[in-house]
C-alpha cells in the first residue's frame, strides 16, 4: 500500500484495487473507506507512521458497502474500537444481514467486473453505529457535510467538506483514464444525477474510490464532463 499526502489534514492510502482517505480530525483521525478485507494491516501501519495510536482512530465513514471499500472495516474495528458510519440504504449489507445487491453492467463493465471482482476477497460483516442521511454533519471538529448520492449502490455517500474545498466522492466518480462516471452501478442514470449533484458544489479537491484525486479545480473539472 502507498501513502500520498494531499493536503496538511488527509491522506491517500492507495492499495492493488482502488484507495481510501485518511483524514486527521479534532481528536485523532478518521477513514473515508477502508479497502478490501486484509487491508486492515497496511492501514495501521500507515497511521502509525503518521503519529497515531491504534485507539487514534476515532471512525470510519463507507461511502459505500462494496467488498473494496468496507472489507477491512471489522478487523480495524477490533483493533482500534473506531466507530461506523455508513448510508442507512448500505447499512443491511455491511452487517451481513442482506446479499449486496448485483450491479447492472453495461457490455463493456463485465468482462472488467468479472475480472476484478475475482481479486478481491468477501467482506467480513461489520457493525454500523450510525446510518447516515442526506445533509449529517459528521463530528470531526470542522464542517463535514453527508450527501446521499444514490446510484452506484442505494445507500452511496459523499463527505463534502466546504470549509477547505474537498468533496471524497466514493465510487460514483471515477479518474481512471479520464475523469467519469463511476462503473458498476445499481441504477446507471441515478448514478449519473448524483454526479451531476457532486459537480454541483464548490471544491477545489476531489477525492475518488478509484483513480487519481484532483487537487486543483476540481469543481471546474468535474463540471465539464458531468453527464
Amino acid at each position: 500500500m502507498e501513502t500520498v499526502q494531499l493536503t496538511t489534514d488527509i491522506w491517500m492510502l492507495r492499495f492493488a484495487v482502488g484507495q481510501a482517505y485518511a483524514v486527521r480530525i479534532a481528536d485523532g483521525f478518521a477513514l473515508v473507506d477502508c479497502g478490501a478485507a486484509g487491508a486492515e494491516r497496511d492501514i495501521l501501519a500507515a497511521l502509525s507512521g503518521l503519529g497515531a495510536r491504534p485507539q487514534d482512530l476515532r471512525q470510519i465513514v463507507l461511502t459505500h458497502s462494496h467488498n473494496d471499500h468496507a472489507g477491512s472495516a471489522a478487523a480495524l474495528v477490533a483493533a482500534t474500537g473506531a466507530t461506523v458510519a455508513a448510508g442507512a440504504a448500505d447499512a443491511p449489507v455491511i452487517r451481513g444481514t442482506v446479499p449486496e445487491p448485483p450491479p447492472v453492467l453495461l457490455d463493456w463493465e463485465r468482462p472488467i467486473f468479472d475480472s476484478v471482482a475475482a481479486t478481491v476477497p468477501p467482506m467480513p460483516p461489520c457493525r454500523v453505529d450510525r446510518e447516515l442521511a442526506d445533509g449529517d454533519l459528521l463530528d470531526w471538529g470542522v464542517a463535514a457535510r453527508v450527501l446521499h448520492i444514490p446510484g452506484h449502490t442505494a445507500g452511496s455517500v459523499a463527505v463534502h467538506l466546504p470549509d477547505a474545498g474537498v468533496v471524497f466522492t466514493g465510487d460514483t466518480v471515477a479518474n481512471v483514464e479520464r475523469l467519469m462516471l463511476g462503473v458498476f452501478n445499481v441504477d446507471r442514470e441515478q448514478a449519473a444525477q448524483s454526479f451531476r449533484r457532486i459537480a454541483e458544489l464548490d471544491v477545489d479537491i476531489a477525492c475518488f474510490g478509484h483513480g487519481e484525486p484532483i487537487l486543483q479545480g476540481a469543481g471546474d473539472a468535474l463540471r465539464a464532463v458531468s453527464p
